[in-house]
């Protein structure tokens, strides 16, 4: 009798084992099956809200660093002919190669101590919307797994999922200027520093690389009577690469 129930134990147990693994992989193959289909709203999601941190920062590297420091008068020289009349605009090179490089470095710290946690080492005018706790732990953002509905009422529902960036590989800056008539022989020179970031966007067991790209304008001039030709650096002259 003895051998018999035991053989009974033996036999139910593997049938336990066998419905639990059955049960296992499906779950995982339900879970992965849901994954797959939100994953791409999440990530929507989260790419929105990882540039708007990524251009806050930018803007306020260039606030520090270019804005708050230089005028448009260093940025330009302005050669004249025997007639005083403007002969030919050029970038200060020296002047914006320098600024150029402190940006992009400001940039490049302040997203790799984001991505640390070490918001004590940063600017509280990039952290002053956002939860400082969050940010201790490397994360700009949390997402409502409720947000995927598209529905109001539903958007604040659901677990939490913690969004991270990290920055991937060099960042390309680059100086770029823009000429519009303006009246009566008059021109307008807009300047802008162009920027190009790729950053890794990580939520639990997934991960996405996206190019973030920056065009923010520095300096606006001026130019009133006969117009000149222009010499205006080009895209490549201008680059700076700083490696990460």
């Amino acid at each position: 009798m003895k051998k018999i129930k035991l053989k009974r134990i033996k036999k139910h147990f593997k049938t336990l084992i066998f419905l639990t693994l059955i049960s296992l992989i499906t779950s995982i193959l339900l879970i992965n099956n849901i994954s797959k289909k939100i994953r791409p709203s999440l990530f929507k999601y989260a790419e929105i809200e990882t540039k708007k941190f990524s251009n806050i920062i930018i803007n306020d590297a260039i606030a520090k660093k270019i804005t708050n420091q230089i005028t448009p008068d260093e940025i330009f020289i302005i050669n004249n002919n025997k007639n005083d009349e403007i002969k030919s605009i050029d970038f200060n090179t020296p002047i914006i190669n320098k600024y150029l490089t402190e940006v992009t470095k400001s940039i490049q710290k302040d997203m790799n101590d984001i991505e640390k946690g070490n918001i004590n080492n940063i600017s509280k005018e990039i952290t002053k919307n956002y939860n400082r706790k969050d940010l201790k732990k490397g994360i700009i953002y949390t997402l409502n797994t409720g947000i995927i509905s598209e529905s109001p009422l539903l958007s604040n529902l659901g677990p939490k999922i913690p969004v991270k960036i990290n920055l991937i590989g060099d960042i390309i800056s680059y100086v770029s200027a823009d000429i519009e008539d303006y009246g009566i022989n008059n021109s307008i020179i807009k300047v802008f520093i162009n920027l190009k970031v790729t950053e890794q966007i990580v939520i639990p067991l997934n991960e996405k690389n996206i190019d973030m790209e920056a065009k923010v304008p520095i300096a606006i001039k001026l130019i009133t009577g006969k117009l000149p030709d222009y010499y205006i650096g080009t895209k490549e002259s201008k680059q700076i690469v700083i490696p990460n």
